[in-house]
């Protein structure tokens, strides 16, 4: 069925998958002299010199897989001879299992026709890694299947990192060459109907399960393609999660909790990595059943688990750089669909208009992310990406749209440790001449840090009993909650 099985040349000698041996021991001349010997005499004392900047630490690969050199050298082989021995085209016809059990034959065939020796162990790895570089992607299987990865940075085939508890970590894990991480690059965001090539070398797209998926190719990349995912927890967090890692208080959530059910308007501000989206989810599940929620994103990673959700996705420009549909078109386009609430996955641009536009004309409890270091720089941002736009309008103007669609501004951070928090959550009060008037309810506030490098702080409340949101909480019935948690909270001086 998939063409003839013919065998190819035998491997070399040193084919087998064998151990290192152990290094030998040195000879006689190098041998080092015994330490009584190398012990100097103590000297005079010198005054201290003054400390430099703290040498880097040579980084060595986290193990993810063990492989050897010799691994590689079957598997390409291997693989080489499965390239030239299979039909594709057939092979693409079938369901994944059959393939599957398709390819297994045929690397056995291969693999007993080549005489290469191998452990039963070490072929049925083999097999799967042949399996998932056909048909799925290939070396980043295993990672994709760790929960615990939030990142995984492909930087061209020989390295790549992950991210594990906010920490950074260079692993053994690598490609056949660029062309093999090039091929699971296209095969990734042929997925959701876009390429990359020299010609766009740029791409954003999503794995089935959410994560957010960025390629660069070359030429832009100068060391090989290069290829970022966000995971997503299989398990999706929620605010009761979020207390339990320590990102909120107990009383600072119940106050999110009320700020998503009484459908203030929301903008969750923050750096790269700091759990935007996370955020941003976690409000979204407080959104009533029976409201229609419309989302526009780049690339669509929110996951709101009410029924009645129309998600929107952008499109990057066709071959002759026509067909374009930009964040704005579909927030435009969002306030012909009826929408009760509007969620933006990430205000970047003059989108941030229409965004405003749609909290001002009844769409409230609209939602928005945005890249800033404080509220107060998230409302600055808001004002410069408006000015972007070529909209001529005055400073004031711009401030006085702001002030009178958003409600709260909740920012979250990423510590020095890795660990993420909301550190803000503040509400826009009105303006005073030019000036917008903010005022905090919940702030963290770093006291120090653990023998672990572990940052330690509190939340504490600022001890404003009646937040300018109350009335809207009396409108939903949710006074009586608000005041709770903010009783707790001056109580336990979260």
């Amino acid at each position: 069925m998939f063409g003839k099985r013919s065998g190819g040349d035998a491997l070399s000698p040193r084919s087998p998958v064998t151990r290192p041996a152990a290094p030998p021991p040195p000879a006689s001349g190098d041998r080092a002299p015994p330490p009584a010997a190398a012990a100097p005499k103590p000297a005079a004392p010198r005054p201290a010199a003054p400390k430099g900047p703290p040498q880097p630490k040579p980084v060595t690969p986290v193990a993810v897989e063990s492989r050897s050199e010799g691994y590689y050298q079957i598997k390409t082989t291997i693989f080489n001879a499965l390239i030239d021995t299979i039909d594709l085209a057939q092979l693409a016809q079938l369901d994944a299992e059959s393939a599957r059990e398709e390819i297994r034959d045929i690397v056995n065939e291969i693999i007993s026709i080549k005489n290469v020796v191998m452990s039963i162990a070490e072929q049925e790895t083999l097999l799967q890694d042949i399996c998932n570089d056909v048909l799925g992607y290939g070396p980043l299987e295993p990672l994709l299947a760790r929960d615990d990865i939030a990142d995984i940075m492909v930087n061209g085939a020989e390295r790549v990192f992950i991210e594990v508890s906010g920490k950074v970590q260079l692993t053994n894990i690598r490609f056949r060459d660029n062309g093999q991480l090039m091929n699971i690059c296209q095969r990734i965001v042929s997925q959701v109907g876009r390429r990359v090539d020299e010609s766009s070398p740029i791409c954003d797209a999503r794995l089935p399960d959410g994560s957010r998926v960025n390629v660069i190719a070359p030429p832009l990349a100068i060391d090989g393609p290069t290829l970022t995912i966000r995971k997503f927890k299989k398990d999706k967090l929620k605010l009761p999660d979020l207390v339990k890692f320590g990102s909120i208080s107990e009383p600072g959530a119940k106050v999110l909790e009320i700020v998503g059910a009484s459908r203030c308007n929301t903008i969750i501000s923050g750096g790269t990595g700091s759990g935007k989206t996370t955020l941003l989810n976690c409000l979204t599940a407080y959104i009533e059943q029976d409201e229609r929620v419309i989302t526009c994103e780049d690339a669509a990673e929110l996951q709101l688990q009410q029924p009645h959700v129309v998600r929107l996705e952008t499109r990057p420009p066709n071959l002759e750089g026509t067909g374009e549909i930009t964040m704005r078109d579909l927030v435009k386009n969002c306030l012909r669909m009826r929408p009760e609430r509007i969620i933006v996955g990430e205000v970047r641009g003059p989108e941030a208009f229409d965004l405003l536009q749609a909290m001002n004309t009844g769409h409230d409890g609209s939602m928005g992310t945005l890249h800033a270091n404080s509220p107060r720089e998230a409302l600055s941002r808001m004002e410069s990406m408006i000015t972007m736009g070529g909209y001529a309008l005055p400073s004031k103007t711009i401030r006085e749209m702001i002030v009178a669609a958003v409600d709260v501004i909740v920012q979250a951070a990423r510590l020095r440790d890795g660990s993420r928090r909301i550190t803000h959550i503040t509400e826009v009060l009105g303006m005073e001449g030019d000036v917008i008037v903010t005022q905090d309810l919940f702030l963290y506030e770093i006291t120090g840090e653990d023998e672990q490098g572990r940052v330690i702080g509190t939340h504490r409340s600022t001890g404003i009993s009646r937040p300018a949101f109350w009335d809207r909480a009396r409108y939903f019935n949710l006074e009586r909650d608000l005041a709770m948690a903010l009783d707790a909270a001056h109580g336990h001086g979260s």
